[in-house]
């Protein structure tokens, strides 16, 4: 899936099963234009049975406050089925607004 996002940045999601979950990898800006986008995807793939679900965000330069909502979304789902996301190699910007808001406690971070 490939999109535009704010300011022509592209923006693209890949996903790939693994056993019981999914490793997504996003490159590009998660704002309010490619927030939905987002959503979409990782409800499609927990609705399709995944518990572990790995999104990795090394090509992830901004995230505002309507990525972080889509994330928190699948967050929630994920809990409900016993599961849980985590987010993999953030860049500076995004971390920074992850620990600012306090989201560092509710998801998984790897480097």
């Amino acid at each position: 899936m490939t999109t535009e996002g704010t300011a022509g940045a592209e923006f693209r999601i890949t996903a790939t099963a693994t056993e019981g979950g999914a490793d997504v990898v996003v490159a590009g800006e998660i704002d309010l234009a490619t927030a939905p986008q987002l959503r979409s995807e990782l409800h499609a793939i927990i609705d399709g049975g995944a518990t572990v679900v790995a999104v990795d965000m090394a090509d992830v330069g901004f995230i505002d406050s309507a990525g972080l909502g889509a994330l928190i979304g699948a967050v929630g789902r994920l809990r409900e089925r016993g599961g849980r996301l985590e987010l993999r190699h953030l860049q500076p910007a995004p971390r920074k607004v992850i620990d600012i808001t306090g989201l560092h406690d509710v998801f998984e971070l790897t480097d």
